[in-house]
């Protein structure tokens, strides 16, 4: 899936690592704000924010899900565990795009293409 994209430049690496790296505030706003607005002017910027986008859904699904289970008191442990996954995740991708490296979440769902 990931197209011709050539070498970015230190500004595309700043933005693809500032955009990984909030998701572990804001959740998808940061990916959905740099996709919408960068996606036509940087290949490499549309690439690394629609699969922080994708990935932060992913986490957004899985934490209602976790509510959902927090009745029979599991989706307290699984809070937890999703949100760690998602912080240790975030990093890594945020240290991948800084070195200007494609990043690609595991276990992530491909919603956004």
């Amino acid at each position: 899936m990931a197209e011709n994209i050539t070498t970015p430049s230190n500004d595309e690496k700043n933005i693809a690592t500032i955009t990984h790296l909030g998701g572990t505030v804001f959740w998808f706003i940061p990916a959905l704000v740099v996709w919408v607005l960068k996606k036509d002017d940087s290949a490499y910027l549309a690439d690394q924010s629609r699969e922080a986008l994708n990935f932060q859904i992913t986490i957004l699904i899985a934490q209602f899900v976790a509510g959902l289970l927090a009745i029979i008191l599991i989706g307290f442990v699984l809070m937890g565990i999703i949100w760690l996954f998602n912080f240790i995740f975030c990093i890594i991708a945020a240290i991948a795009t800084s070195k200007g490296e494609t990043y690609r979440y595991p276990l992530c769902l491909r919603l956004i293409n």
